[in-house]
């Protein structure tokens, strides 16, 4: 079973859209999905279950053992039943229990935890290109041992500041 997990550098960026926009899309090409949430949510799964017709499920580090999670994914998203499960991410994704320095019950635990690669939903009319590319650097580099498979760019204010962001982005970023 394939598993990917959008997460957002920060609450507000267009996650949920964009993953109720790909849970859909998916949907439509005759493939299963099979979503999940991480953390307390009651809206999103919601608008999940509309994109792909069927319930969507939470997942959480803080409350649920790691176990836990994963026996939940592999059991709702059986290979054969099931062909990709997205995981959209909470507020973003190192949000984690801030009283204890660490990454526990954050999107990127959870990303971890599943062995799946991590989109990251960026705002960009919130930054410069510059800016945009020392956001999307920081959360590429943050944990060597998330894999970052693509960026969003969300919120482009025209072709030329896509233009600058992608220059600002390959400069900064390796590969």
């Amino acid at each position: 079973m394939k598993v990917l997990v959008v997460a957002g550098t920060h609450a507000g960026v267009g996650k949920t859209t964009f993953c109720v926009g790909l849970m859909g899309a998916l949907r439509q090409r005759g493939l299963v999905v099979q979503a999940f949430k991480v953390g307390p949510d009651q809206l999103d799964p919601l608008l999940h279950e509309a994109a792909t017709g069927r319930p969507s499920y939470n997942l959480d580090g803080y409350l649920l053992s790691k176990h836990a999670n994963v026996a939940r994914v592999a059991a709702l998203a059986e290979p054969g039943d099931v062909d990709v499960a997205v995981v959209e991410g909470g507020e973003s994704l190192f949000d984690a229990d801030d009283a204890v320095v660490g990454e526990t019950g954050s999107t990127g635990q959870m990303a971890k935890w599943l062995g799946a690669p991590v989109v990251l939903v960026c705002d960009c009319d919130a930054h410069s290109a510059r800016g945009v590319a020392a956001v999307v650097r920081g959360h590429v580099g943050m944990d060597d041992e998330l894999a970052v498979a693509g960026v969003v760019l969300n919120k482009l204010e025209s072709a030329a500041h896509e233009a600058a962001v992608r220059e600002a982005l390959a400069k900064a970023t390796p590969g």
